[in-house]
């Protein structure tokens, strides 16, 4: 097996300093955004939370500041995780911690303010279908309201490369059924943010929805859909039915180099085919694909 050399410490050390480097040319990478106590919840919401079941959440439940009689149909065998109260009044096993509750609320505010507050997006022009058939890499994107549906079934939205993406709603989010977003060349559910000023007020029957949607008001879930993320709700509703929601796996720390890069002899990437090894840099661990 062939081993590391000095140029490729330094490859990697610039990969760790936020830069991905692709054929040599570096570029400066997006910052993540910190959700803080909000990270390990997939559902927040303000007002209430409704599940027609059965749903399947893997994640942290929370509802503050309304009262944990505000939960109606959800169930402690749906979530995988912790189901959290303000009060006595929660489903049967709920935890009653209003602290941290109001800690991960003021948290996702906080989020939401540096998310919806970045400058320099990528304006999705369009009276409709305003993110579908796109190819999109790491960045900041905005796109307004759409006539009928922000992303139709017939053309999916493709995210592309590992980084982070910033997609600013003007006022809400609808995805059509079963509508898709993938992912491709490394790119990760827990580096995709969506940021909403009202409601998401339809995330599409039977669709695949990826990312934390940070909504101000409500979200609302349609029969089925699917979404590898997170649903904070600052101040309103989270409305389930039958849905399947997993609250990302922590990022790996992995950048890409591209194959033909000079001198670097292998490639840092979140998954490969060939000769694929875990590395250890400090405290963060890569994967690294020889060429």
């Amino acid at each position: 097996m062939k081993t590391f050399k000095a140029r490729s410490t330094a490859i990697l050390s610039a990969v760790i300093g936020s830069v991905i480097i692709l054929g040599g040319q570096a570029l400066a990478a997006t910052a993540t955004v910190n959700l803080g106590t909000a990270d390990s919840f997939s559902i927040l919401a303000g007002s209430v939370v409704t599940n027609v079941p059965t749903s399947v959440i893997t994640g942290n439940v929370g509802l503050s500041p309304a009262a944990g009689s505000g939960y109606a149909g959800l169930t402690l065998l749906e979530v995988t995780g912790t189901v959290y109260a303000v009060d006595g009044t929660g489903p049967i096993g709920a935890t009653n911690n209003p602290g941290l509750l109001t800690t991960a609320k003021n948290d996702l505010t906080t989020a939401y303010t540096d998310a919806s507050g970045r400058t320099g997006a990528t304006v999705l022009s369009g009276a409709d279908n305003q993110l579908g058939g796109k190819t999109l890499t790491p960045g900041v994107y905005s796109f307004s309201h759409a006539t009928t549906a922000n992303l139709t079934a017939a053309s999916p939205l493709t995210l592309s490369g590992n980084g982070v993406f910033i997609f600013q709603a003007s006022s809400d989010l609808i995805t059509a059924s079963a509508s898709h977003i993938n992912l491709i060349n490394g790119a990760q559910a827990c580096n995709v943010f969506w940021t909403v000023p009202s409601s998401a007020s339809s995330i599409g029957t039977n669709s695949f929805f990826v990312g934390t949607i940070m909504a101000y008001s409500s979200i609302n879930l349609m029969t089925g859909a699917n979404v590898q993320g997170r649903v904070l709700a600052q101040t309103a509703a989270v409305t389930l039915d039958h849905n399947t929601i997993t609250r990302p796996a922590t990022c790996l720390a992995t950048s890409y180099i591209a194959a033909g890069t000079p001198n670097t002899g292998f490639e840092v990437c979140q998954s490969c085919s060939r000769c694929c090894n875990p590395y250890y840099f400090g405290s963060q661990s890569y994967r690294v694909c020889y060429l």
